[in-house]
């Protein structure tokens, strides 16, 4: 039998890693504290809990989300797989039923053969053994300064939560149905706000009182989830030109709102409504005061109040890889812990993790993916040297330039997309050993 090989952390990275080193016939051995422990931002005893939204983000492959996710399916990732199978409407994006995908993974993992679940904190990285470390932005203190002492000082950020409502508390007479641009099955509930209302919901929003912890000022906020209270600070506009831009709606009378709150499913049966860019840090009474201010939101009942909590991650440049092993070898670090951000970037970072301690347990070459993929680019970018290191997402930015110019931005995007696809293609093709499964 194969060496095994260790996974600690079963969220999206881990449970990803997991899955592919068992696909490649090696045992695991996965360590979780759930279910009889839980970090503050969880709550389902079922592995790969998604906390922050229900939204992997955009299909289309004219986004860099889009085309993360189509690399995926082309690496057969199983988490991946689990999200496609439990979508809910929206639109172009891919949304999931949170219980369910969560419920799918958690079943997958604990019925295959070879990984054993230990549920366990562990508190220091097993020494002389194959491990990935995969335990996300909340990593238990005594791990985080094993971590720390070991490859240096751990960064960190802090992001923010959007509140779910109850989809029976929502006055529909206040809103109309309808994607972006008429894209989709109209699939977002949306709820316009004429200029009075959107001039008093910012006067509000600016004015109302926060959770008491000082930390958060303090330190840096992300800004892929700044909390809505800080961004409305930054001027009276920018909420319409950001979450609750009106651009691509028109309302059931025909007319262009002033702004727009967009509701985004939770589940298939819609009784679950996600607020869609209003992370925040708002005190849970002020959240019910202010949102109560959008029109159709008057009476709404919150099943979640948005919260706000810190995201750690390395200092990627100085610790890890291309293929996301450590300076000591055998150690992999995966997920957002390893610096990059987002769910979908850090299910890639679970995949590359665990083909790669495959590779390292059968002395094989770590896979180094074609930098015109959103993937290798990632990887490329965890390793450049940045003396300002900060986490990073899917996008087109971390790609070479094309060779020809395309002045159409959407047709720019698409060659991006088809370039990286099909250099993606011709890798897994031409591989020399039987390691894709």
């Amino acid at each position: 039998m194969e060496k095994r090989i260790n996974v600690i952390g079963a969220g999206l990275a881990g449970c990803e890693a997991a899955l592919q080193i068992s696909a490649r016939g090696v045992p695991v051995r996965l360590f979780d504290i759930k279910p009889k422990s839980f970090t503050p931002a969880h709550s389902n005893p079922d592995f790969c809990e998604l906390v922050c939204s229900n939204s992997l983000k955009s299909d289309l492959l004219s986004t860099a989300g889009g085309m993360l996710k189509a690399e995926l399916r082309l690496m057969k990732s199983r988490v991946l797989e689990a999200a496609d199978s439990s979508s809910v409407p929206a639109g172009s994006a891919l949304a999931v039923d949170r219980a369910v995908f969560a419920k799918k993974v958690d079943s997958a993992v604990k019925a295959d053969p070879l990984i054993e679940i230990v549920c366990e904190e562990i508190k220091r990285i097993p020494e002389g053994e194959v491990t990935i470390v995969a335990t996300g932005p909340l990593t238990t203190d005594a791990l985080a300064a094993d971590i720390s002492s070991k490859f240096g000082q751990n960064l960190h950020f802090y992001d923010a939560e959007a509140p779910i409502i109850s989809g029976d508390s929502i006055d529909y007479s206040e809103t109309f149905t309808a994607d972006r641009y008429g894209k989709g099955e109209s699939d977002y509930v949306n709820c316009p706000l004429t200029k009075e209302e959107y001039e008093r919901f910012i006067k509000e929003l600016v004015s109302a009182e926060c959770a008491e912890r000082k930390e958060f000022e303090k330190s840096d906020v992300f800004e892929g989830c700044m909390p809505v209270e800080i961004m409305a600070k930054r001027g009276e506009d920018t909420l319409r030109f950001g979450p609750l831009r009106p651009v691509g709606f028109r309302d059931s009378a025909g007319n262009r709102p002033y702004a727009v709150v967009q509701l985004r499913r939770e589940n298939a049966a819609g009784s679950a409504y996600n607020i869609v860019g209003f992370q925040t840090n708002l005190k849970f009474g002020e959240q019910k005061r202010v949102f109560s201010l959008i029109p159709a939101l008057k009476s709404a009942d919150y099943l979640r109040y948005g919260v706000m909590h810190r995201n750690s991650f390395v200092n990627a440049p100085k610790t890890i890889n291309k293929g996301f092993m450590t300076k000591l070898s055998g150690v992999f670090i995966a997920g957002q812990l390893s610096g990059v951000e987002g769910y979908v970037e850090s299910v890639a970072s679970g995949l590359i993790a665990g083909v790669n301690a495959v590779r390292y347990v059968k002395d094989i070459p770590l896979l180094e993916l074609p930098p015109t993929t959103i993937t290798g680019a990632l990887c490329d970018y965890l390793v450049r040297e940045n003396a300002d290191f900060q986490p990073m997402n899917a996008n087109f930015g971390i790609l070479p330039p094309l060779n020809a110019k395309i002045r159409d931005k959407n047709a720019k995007k698409l060659a991006y997309s088809e370039r990286g696809l099909k250099d993606l293609k011709e890798y897994i093709n031409t591989g020399t050993e039987d390691l894709w499964k």
